[in-house]
Protein backbone atom coordinates (compact mmCIF):
# COMPACT_ATOMS: atom_id res chain seq x y z
CA UNK A 1 0.00 0.00 0.00
CA UNK A 2 1.20 3.52 -0.82
CA UNK A 3 -0.98 6.21 0.49
CA UNK A 4 -4.88 5.07 -1.09
CA UNK A 5 -3.07 2.40 -3.63
CA UNK A 6 -3.11 -0.78 -2.92
CA UNK A 7 -1.17 -3.97 -4.82
CA UNK A 8 -0.84 -7.20 -4.16
CA UNK A 9 2.31 -8.40 -2.46
CA UNK A 10 3.28 -10.52 -5.52
CA UNK A 11 3.19 -7.74 -8.35
CA UNK A 12 5.18 -5.27 -6.02
CA UNK A 13 8.19 -8.01 -5.83
CA UNK A 14 7.90 -7.79 -9.27
CA UNK A 15 8.31 -4.07 -9.44
CA UNK A 16 10.93 -4.36 -7.63
CA UNK A 17 12.68 -7.12 -9.74
CA UNK A 18 12.28 -4.86 -12.79
CA UNK A 19 13.70 -2.12 -10.71
CA UNK A 20 16.60 -4.17 -9.25
CA UNK A 21 17.44 -5.62 -12.79
CA UNK A 22 17.61 -1.99 -14.30
CA UNK A 23 19.58 -0.48 -11.55
CA UNK A 24 22.62 -2.59 -12.40
CA UNK A 25 22.56 -2.76 -16.28
CA UNK A 26 25.42 0.31 -16.46
CA UNK A 27 26.59 2.13 -13.40
CA UNK A 28 28.08 4.92 -15.59
CA UNK A 29 24.81 5.44 -17.18
CA UNK A 30 22.78 4.76 -13.86
CA UNK A 31 19.61 7.25 -13.40
CA UNK A 32 19.29 8.08 -9.89
CA UNK A 33 16.56 5.62 -8.54
CA UNK A 34 14.46 8.49 -7.30
CA UNK A 35 13.90 9.31 -10.45
CA UNK A 36 13.42 6.07 -12.45
CA UNK A 37 10.38 4.65 -13.40
CA UNK A 38 9.39 1.16 -14.80
CA UNK A 39 6.59 2.48 -16.75
CA UNK A 40 8.21 1.66 -20.06
CA UNK A 41 8.99 -1.73 -19.06
CA UNK A 42 7.29 -4.16 -20.96
CA UNK A 43 6.85 -6.92 -17.87
CA UNK A 44 5.48 -4.41 -15.03
CA UNK A 45 2.49 -5.80 -14.02
CA UNK A 46 -0.77 -4.24 -15.29
CA UNK A 47 -2.08 -2.96 -11.67
CA UNK A 48 1.04 -0.24 -11.83
CA UNK A 49 -0.35 1.24 -15.52
CA UNK A 50 -2.55 3.95 -13.78
CA UNK A 51 0.89 4.64 -11.91
CA UNK A 52 2.03 5.89 -14.14
CA UNK A 53 0.40 8.53 -15.19
CA UNK A 54 0.93 10.44 -12.02
CA UNK A 55 3.76 12.65 -11.46
CA UNK A 56 4.96 11.34 -8.54
CA UNK A 57 5.03 7.53 -9.84
CA UNK A 58 8.60 7.51 -9.67
CA UNK A 59 8.63 8.10 -5.81
CA UNK A 60 5.63 5.71 -5.95
CA UNK A 61 7.63 2.71 -7.35
CA UNK A 62 10.64 3.58 -5.03
CA UNK A 63 8.62 3.30 -1.92
CA UNK A 64 6.51 0.53 -3.38
CA UNK A 65 9.81 -1.15 -4.15
CA UNK A 66 11.79 -0.41 -0.75
CA UNK A 67 8.58 -1.61 0.87
CA UNK A 68 9.24 -5.57 -0.92
CA UNK A 69 12.82 -5.03 0.23
CA UNK A 70 13.99 -8.45 1.94
CA UNK A 71 10.35 -9.72 2.50
CA UNK A 72 9.67 -7.71 4.67
CA UNK A 73 6.08 -7.25 4.43
CA UNK A 74 5.31 -11.09 5.02
CA UNK A 75 7.28 -10.41 8.64
CA UNK A 76 5.09 -7.37 9.00
CA UNK A 77 8.20 -5.72 9.44
CA UNK A 78 7.29 -2.51 7.37
CA UNK A 79 4.65 0.17 8.19
CA UNK A 80 3.59 0.08 4.18
CA UNK A 81 1.75 -3.27 4.58
CA UNK A 82 -1.18 -4.06 4.77
CA UNK A 83 -3.07 -7.10 6.57
CA UNK A 84 -1.21 -7.25 9.38
CA UNK A 85 -2.85 -5.58 11.93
Amino acid sequence: QDGDLKFPLESVKKLKEIMDENRHINPRMMVPMASYSPCQEKHLPEEFRPVCKREDAPLIFRRLSLAAEDDLCEICANAACAGCF
